[in-house]
């Protein structure tokens, strides 16, 4: 029997960050690197907490070779091969602590992204990235991934209820992504009514999280850095800001 859910939820396009009196002369002044250490990894990190999302319009290694300049991180997207992996990191070893190779739950995902990780062995952080996590199949690959790289940090979604947020934790993720339609560019909720108001998802899968001392991950387009914090997200994922105002491709110029 189908049961509503008729308790408030909100999204972030409902709320307001309500300012009140600070100490600081300057925004320049605030300090926005953040250090965590990892539940299942015990690894820990130091950097500003936004990520840019695997997309393969974003998460790139050009997107990785700037940002990282900044202490900020790039999920790298998953259809780079192991040749391109091993000249990114020939050229680019400064910016391994702050990248993670992206793969998907199937067979083929992870033998690629074995390969990587042992051909690259400076990268500690895995993304774990599938259209359902709600999948039986998604936990046991979780499961799988922690068997097989118990040292490295693994991120891993979309989930957006508190119970598999737990769940994805205890079976050895360290990074729970939250959002299921949230995105400028996703379709979910339009095409299937599947979805979660994403601030009210924050808030319920980041007091599970972090009951857990595990971490979780946004994304919202309609949110700005600091409702997010207001919620207690630990990072922020970007996927169409990074590829309107950062995105290292070529312009092209089209005659009328």
């Amino acid at each position: 029997m189908p049961r509503i859910d008729a308790d408030l939820k909100l999204d972030f396009k409902d709320v307001l960050l309500r300012p009140k009196r600070s100490s600081l002369k300057s925004r320049s002044e605030v300090d926005l690197e953040r250090t965590f250490t990892f539940r299942n990894s015990k690894q820990t990190y130091s950097g500003i907490p936004i990520i840019v999302a695997n997309m393969d319009t974003v998460g790139t290694f050009e997107m990785a070779a700037v940002m990282s300049q900044h202490s900020m991180f790039t999920a790298i997207h998953k259809h780079y091969t192991l040749d391109d992996w091993k000249l990114f990191a020939t050229d680019h070893p400064e910016c391994l602590q702050h990248v993670a190779v992206s793969s998907g739950s199937g067979k083929h995902d992870l033998e690629k992204m074995s390969s990587i990780l042992e051909a690259v062995p400076q990268v500690k952080f895995i993304c774990l990235d599938v259209a359902n996590g709600y999948s039986e199949h998604f936990v046991e690959f979780v499961k799988l991934v922690r068997a097989r790289f118990p040292e490295h940090t693994i991120m891993a979604g979309n989930v957006v209820t508190g119970e598999m947020v737990e769940e994805l934790i205890l079976s050895g993720a360290d990074i729970i992504k939250v959002g299921v339609g949230p995105g400028s560019v996703c379709t979910t909720r339009t095409k299937t009514g599947v979805g979660y108001p994403q601030l009210s998802a924050v808030i319920e899968c980041a007091d599970s999280a972090h009951g857990l001392k595990g971490h979780i991950i946004s994304v919202s387009l309609q949110a700005g850095l600091g409702e997010g914090e207001g919620a207690s997200q630990d990072c922020r994922l970007r996927g169409s800001p990074a590829s309107s105002r950062l995105s290292p491709s070529s312009i092209l110029w089209a005659r009328e």
